[in-house]
């Protein structure tokens, strides 16, 4: 049927993408947004603060390979998901972040108006890829399919659309055809001669190793069936954790920032990097100097030399490459077979790096991956239990079980993440392990993980403040100031939200308490407090 608002053809739109649940808080300015929601079958999930249904929106995204949504108020809730959303930029994934704005001519005006923001558009624009207003209701759904089309063939980043209010409160017919989803080829621009080149150099390796990023998640078939015709390591981002499960023989896990690994890669006679920057995040200060030939497959042009220089440059989305590279070796080398190769040792080394980074992390961790599902969603945040951790301690099945974000490192996203991740997978376990400092980031979202009654398990690792901080300060001879902070009765705390709560101050206790509450129908909390 045809619409007969401005607020109703955006969400219409947005929900023919396969959008069935949005995150945000309704305000004084975008409740139209909000009316059409149940009509549509959508489901609004409100969480306390923006930043939080940004990264709620963010682990969403992760989960069901669609944009997260997030629908803000004009002003201060715009500008307090801009986190959020320049989390989702630096990480490399698809967000629509919905807005309304002051009416069309009162811009910049500085007239006293409710949420008055003097640039808004600028504000997010300055921060990620499309930050639009629109100039008409026409406009605001061709927005809208313009932010669809670049979540399906440019590197998925956050999409902004200010829509001003006289334009979102109007009556407007459309007519279905203009709000019908519409298909878009993600770019395979990669030369056949470029193709049969990277084949004949992996098949003519012996030593061939593959980097997989974040970029490589959605082509985990033709990674692994690659990794297995040429028996060849693969060493994922953090963001591509999973793309090969973590349990399989050739995959040496999310591990790049470790100096073996980085050895490894310098050493193959042949380097494969599937949708990677290869960045500073990820490597820790180690670095990948290359002798032998590159091969950079990415949906990016402008990614294809970043980092490491790429002697063979496949453009174009990872499936379709890869899977064009196999067809290839299958043409012209058919007679290519490897012997299996036994990574044992090398795993080992990757294990004893890991451990070895944070020892008292490292025990917490393995303590709890014992009572989890292979299965767990694992949600954390720039907690040192998380990076130092849990990223290489709890092994990925598929890409999306550790929800998390590298490179923009904040505290907080752990929570909410776990609350979209669950919100996304309902039958999924989900754990959240942060620090009591990132916790306290995010503290408040325990209310909608009760509202929603989420069955996720918070664990709180209780350092007493920001225990990387006071090592730095200590490293660096000053005297720990700010860092040695305040704790409440995590227990009780957590109970007055709802949840079920139990302390622990024995590492060996944890498998038994995880396991208890990992089975809870309900939100539950532990906290484990450590030394400092």
């Amino acid at each position: 049927m045809p619409t007969n608002t401005v607020a109703e053809a955006i969400m219409t739109t947005v929900a023919n993408y396969g959008i069935d649940t949005v995150f945000g808080i309704p305000g004084t300015h975008n409740v139209e947004l909000y009316r059409p929601l149940k009509p549509l079958g959508l489901t609004a999930v409100t969480t306390r603060h923006e930043q939080g249904a940004g990264y709620a929106a963010d682990a969403w995204s992760q989960r069901t390979g669609l944009p997260g949504t997030v629908i803000t108020t004009s002003g201060p809730g715009l500008l307090n998901a801009l986190s959020a959303a320049a989390t989702a930029y630096c990480e490399s994934r698809p967000m629509l972040v919905l807005s309304p704005g002051a009416p069309t001519g009162s811009e910049n005006s500085d007239v006293g108006a409710l949420h008055e923001t003097r640039n808004p558009t600028g504000a997010v624009g300055a921060l990620i890829v499309e930050s639009h207003r629109a100039a008409s209701a026409a406009d605001a759904v061709v927005q809208i399919h313009a932010a669809f089309e670049l979540f399906a063939t440019r590197r998925p980043r956050p999409f902004h659309l200010e829509v001003p209010l006289d334009i979102l409160d109007s009556s407007q017919v459309f007519d279905e055809p203009a709000l019908a989803a519409r298909e878009f080829v993600p770019p395979r621009a990669a030369a056949p001669g470029d193709i049969f080149a990277a084949g004949d150099a992996l098949a003519g390796a012996a030593s061939p190793m593959i980097i997989a990023g974040g970029g490589a998640t959605s082509a985990t078939v033709e990674v692994r069936a690659l990794a297995e015709k040429l028996q060849a390591p693969v060493a994922t981002s953090v963001n591509g954790k999973g793309t090969l499960p973590e349990d399989h023989p050739l995959s040496l896990g999310a591990s790049l920032r470790f100096g073996p690994v980085l050895t490894w890669c310098n050493e193959a006679d042949v380097l494969l990097v599937v949708g990677s920057k290869v960045g500073e995040s990820e490597l820790w200060g180690g670095t990948i100097e290359r002798t032998g030939p590159t091969i950079r497959i990415d949906i990016d042009p402008g990614q294809l030399d970043m980092n490491i220089a790429g002697d063979i440059h496949l453009h174009g989305d990872s499936a379709w490459a890869l899977g064009e590279l196999l067809a290839g070796l299958e043409k012209e080398h058919p007679e290519l077979t490897r012997a299996p190769v036994d990574l044992a040792e090398q795993k080992r080394t990757v294990r004893e790096c890991a451990l070895a980074e944070s020892p008292a992390s490292a025990g917490i961790v393995q303590a709890i991956a014992q009572a989890l599902p292979s299965e767990t969603l694992i949600a954390g945040d720039s907690s040192q239990v998380t990076y130092l951790a849990t990223v290489n301690l709890i092994p990925a099945v598929e890409p999306g079980q550790l929800l998390y974000m590298p490179a923009y490192a904040t505290l907080g996203y752990g929570l909410p993440a776990a609350i979209g991740g669950k919100v996304a997978d309902p039958d999924r376990p989900v754990c959240c392990i942060v620090g009591d400092g990132a916790l306290m980031f995010s503290l408040q979202e325990m209310m909608t993980a009760v509202e929603q009654q989420l069955a996720i398990t918070l664990i709180c690792v209780d350092n007493g403040g920001y225990g990387e901080i006071r090592t730095n300060m200590l490293e660096a001879d000053i005297e720990p100031v700010g860092v040695d902070l305040a704790q409440p009765d995590w227990a009780k705390l957590a109970e007055s939200f709802g949840f079920t709560a139990t302390s622990v101050t024995s590492t060996a206790d944890l498998p038994a308490v995880v396991g208890r509450h990992i089975a809870m129908t309900g939100p539950n909390f532990i906290h484990v407090k450590t030394g400092n």
